[in-house]
């Protein structure tokens, strides 16, 4: 019994080994026919998507007739196989386009020699669509505009800006259609919040592209928006009223006979400041009622490097003595 059962063993083991030799011998054969038929010339179809470059100067590319070409090609099994796991995209070079009264184009020969040149060596282009393209490019212009900074800054307690907030660059070149840039002036910054501000800044912001100008181009995207930030204190300086303008002859007597002048700035610039460096004035001529006793002030000179002044008194009562 043990012994049939060996034999049968045996027996089974022999028909899986023919079977698997049969296997074997049939995966070569396929294989050999897959390499044959591969060596062999095929002609396919394929279509190629159309990247265009290079667009002549002083134009934009806005739109082509058409976006991709049918092409027929020739080439060898292998080639096909390869083929048809690459990007099928091919780049049409505008800077050589021909021009009549109104439009771009680019004759089929053109653009179909260009199209060979970026084929591998063995594979040949037979056919393809015999259709001109034609080309809708934008005339462009340049014009430099000023950036204006949107900027919210909040100074801490007694600390003023120095000279304003400085942009670098002030302004950009814009490149585009006349049409979208014409009505621009001005470009602005995106918007930034400097709460409780102590100490200088300089910070680097990014330029707000309008919707519109779909077709324009940016010098710069971005500028650097910069400012110096001091501490300041506050000092009240009493001024002689200086009246000019009254009748000859006559007495003038104002009430108070000193004009209080507010201002801020650094204090070390404070302590060089005097009373002579201010003059406020009281004008006749500025009376439109003469029965008025109220004589109008004005601050009609101030020393440079103040973070500003405020005359306290924008009026005083006068009266006049004639000899």
């Amino acid at each position: 019994m043990a012994l049939e059962l060996i034999l049968q063993k045996i027996k089974n083991g022999l028909k899986k080994r023919k079977v698997k030799v049969f296997l074997v011998f049939l995966f070569c054969s396929a294989l050999i026919w897959f390499i044959n038929n591969l060596s062999r010339s095929y002609t396919g179809d394929a279509v190629f998507d159309l990247n265009f470059m290079n667009v002549p100067d002083g134009y934009l590319y806005e739109s082509a007739s058409k976006n991709k070409v049918g092409v027929k090609l020739k080439a060898g099994g292998f080639q096909f196989l390869r083929f048809n796991f690459m990007n099928k995209r091919v780049n049409i070079d505008l800077s050589q386009l021909s021009k009549n009264d109104s439009s771009f184009f680019a004759p089929v020969a053109s653009y179909r020699q260009q199209i060979e040149s970026q084929l591998p060596r063995s594979m040949v282009l037979l056919e393809m669509d015999e259709d001109t393209l034609f080309f809708e490019m934008l005339p462009v212009m340049s014009k430099k505009v000023p950036v204006k900074p949107k900027v919210v800054i909040n100074l801490a307690q007694n600390y003023l800006m120095e000279g304003g907030i400085k942009v670098t660059p002030d302004s950009i070149l814009l490149t585009g259609p006349k049409k979208e840039i014409d009505t621009i002036d001005w470009v602005r910054t995106k918007g930034i919040r400097l709460p409780d501000l102590d100490a200088d800044f300089s910070r680097d912001v990014d330029i707000v592209r309008p919707e519109k100008l779909e077709h324009t181009t940016f010098s710069e995207n971005g500028v650097n928006l910069k400012a110096k930030i001091a501490r300041f204190s506050e000092k009240v300086f009493k001024v002689p009223i200086t009246t000019v303008n009254f009748p000859a002859g006559a007495e003038i007597k104002t009430f108070p006979e000193m004009a209080s002048v507010l201002c801020k700035a650094k204090i070390k610039r404070l302590q060089e400041l005097e009373e002579s460096d201010f003059q406020v004035v009281g004008d006749y001529e500025s009376i439109k009622d003469p029965s008025s006793k109220e004589l109008k002030l004005s601050l009609v000179k101030q020393p440079e490097g103040l973070h500003s002044t405020t005359l306290l008194e924008d009026e005083v009562e006068y009266v006049i003595k004639k000899e």
